[in-house]
């Protein structure tokens, strides 16, 4: 990579006035992938929070053609697409798929892991935010341990998140890639060279949420960065099954020096019930994944 960021495509894809939340940390990621993606895309996507960023039919804030599927059947919409495709002989278009953890890591996951296993050709991306928001802030496999949700009322999340990236890498998938909008650079070369790959390619975009994470909406970008200088959120690709850091995250792992996660949880009120022991457990994971992450990586 290394691409300027001065060369990042001028044209907006998104016009003014989605309705999206104030500093929804999809719409940001959203928006740079995009300008990487470029018209020659064709959209598939769940009911979910990008349903309600796209708008009501006939009316869109998205000016890329997009198909609106049911929640299960992200990835099997995309096969389908590109089937007809090349049923037609149509040439030079990007297919991407894009859910939710929800529709992703929990209800998605049998059409996403059937079509990685055929390695159809088109691009998942899974923007994570680590519930299910668009319906009220339920517990998805990928919300945290010692996160409150709307169905944790009583006590806090228990279980650990679940892996996607690793159970996507399990696919043996020629391109996967962890991005934050907090760092639109490195989202938007990521995106870009996912576009070079043939077969299923997986992007997950770490997603802030300000009214389910509960903190304010001008500290997206903060709690953006909070997560990869913790190592809650880790930017890294997996080319080929070669891993390696890239951006922030690289930077971080030359100096061996990461905040503690007690910044990150501090500054979110989901977390505002977890106990002592949680943190503890959840900093010794943050660290053993990191470590892992240092073992494995190549320059």
């Amino acid at each position: 990579m290394g691409e300027n960021i001065f060369k990042i495509d001028e044209r907006e894809y998104i016009l003014p006035g989605s309705r999206a939340c104030q500093g929804c940390g999809l719409s940001l990621a959203y928006r740079h992938a995009l300008k990487a993606l470029g018209q020659n895309t064709i959209l598939t996507i769940p009911a979910s929070c990008l349903t309600v960023l796209h708008g009501l039919y006939p009316i869109t804030s998205v000016e890329i053609p997009c198909l609106n599927c049911t929640f299960a059947s992200t990835a099997a919409s995309a096969s389908g697409l590109v089937a007809g495709l090349k049923a037609i002989k149509r040439t030079g278009l990007t297919v991407v798929a894009v859910a939710g953890d929800g529709g992703t890591y929990d209800i998605g996951i049998q059409a996403l892991s059937g079509a990685a296993e055929r390695g159809t050709d088109f691009i998942f991306v899974c923007y994570d935010n680590e519930g299910y928001m668009n319906t009220g802030t339920q517990r998805s496999s990928a919300t945290p341990p010692g996160a409150l949700t709307t169905t944790t009322p009583v006590l806090t999340k228990l279980e650990p998140k679940k892996d996607m990236l690793k159970i996507m890498e399990a696919h043996s998938l020629p391109y996967i890639a962890s991005v934050n909008p907090s760092y639109p650079r490195d989202l938007y070369e990521k995106f870009t060279k996912a576009k070079l790959f043939k077969g299923t390619r997986y992007i997950q975009i770490y997603a802030p949420c300000p009214p389910g994470w509960a903190y304010l909406p001008k500290d997206t970008v903060k709690i953006g960065r909070m997560a990869v200088e913790t190592g809650i959120c880790v930017l890294f690709e997996i080319e080929n099954g070669r891993f390696r850091f890239t951006g922030r995250s690289k930077v971080l792992a030359k100096k061996g020096k990461r905040l503690s996660v007690a910044d990150y949880l501090d500054a979110q009120g989901r977390f505002r019930q977890m106990s002592r022991d949680q943190a503890v457990q959840l900093q010794q994971s943050v660290d053993e994944k990191w470590e892992e992450y240092v073992r494995r990586a190549v320059e």
